[in-house]
């Protein structure tokens, strides 16, 4: 299987002050196509600047980077920001989308300033394409103030895949978001994982890591433990599960 992201030996350290900090501590590994991987760690464990790095949002002080099979740990701020929008989807815990602005047109801006040039039709299609993958082309024309949390991160979600990417991001995509809104979103992420999309996600939380098939555990900027996970969680199970204890305490309660 190929791998989509290949790090030799990164590192990544600031000049801040008097002493540099570590960030990140000769970090490498490989992640597959079609995997699905939580990256995890402590507060200052350096699992945000890697996220950064992979996502060439950052360059590494030395080391090196493959992306998709291209070298991209000497890239400069354009060729950087070509990456992303060709080969990289985000999405953020903050949404982060246009509040003036329709499901469907912030699901069209990273269309907007690729490289290829897209027709209006077309990126109406792709755009309209995406939000049905994660279950929201009724809400097109919906306003991110006439939708919940959990619609609102599904249209991050159909806007980072709107350009098809090689790599899907999150960063802590359920921090925003209640107990079940997160099964619900951590259900699409693997949904379009077992499309083959290879998703890495930030995340501390021990519970929303069980929906990824592998977990990578950061400690002082250093890779300490990669591991498969064993008792994976299965989000329509979760859902089932949810649902009936919902119809119990109703029942409880009448």
């Amino acid at each position: 299987m190929a791998a989509v992201v290949k790090v030799e030996e990164i590192h990544k350290i600031y000049d801040s002050g008097e002493v540099p900090v570590h960030a990140v501590r000769g970090v490498s590994l490989e992640i597959h196509r079609g995997e699905f991987v939580a990256l995890m760690g402590a507060s200052g464990s350096g699992k945000s600047t890697l996220m950064n790095l992979l996502g060439c949002l950052d360059r590494p002080t030395r080391g090196r980077y493959l992306l998709d099979d291209t070298d991209v740990s000497q890239l400069d701020r354009n060729e950087l920001a070509d990456i992303r929008n060709q080969k990289i989807g985000f999405v953020f815990q903050g949404f982060n989308l246009l509040a003036r602005t329709t499901a469907l047109e912030n699901t069209e801006l990273p269309m907007m300033y690729g490289q290829r040039l897209h027709s209006s039709r077309e990126m109406r299609q792709r755009a309209l394409h995406s939000l049905e993958i994660v279950g929201l082309a009724d809400r097109a024309d919906h306003f991110p103030n006439q939708l919940s949390g959990g619609q609102q991160q599904r249209v991050a979600i159909a806007r980072a895949l709107a350009n098809d990417p090689e790599l899907l991001l999150a960063d802590e995509p359920t921090g925003n978001l209640d107990s079940k809104t997160s099964v619900e979103v951590m259900g699409v992420f693997q949904q379009l994982n077992e499309q083959g999309i290879t998703i890495v996600m930030v995340t501390h939380e021990l519970d929303i890591a069980r929906y990824c098939r592998r977990n990578l555990i950061l400690r002082d900027g250093s890779l300490v433990r990669d591991e498969l996970v064993r008792d994976r969680l299965h989000a329509a199970e979760e859902m089932r599960k949810l649902r009936e204890a919902e119809a119990a305490a109703k029942l409880t309660s009448a």
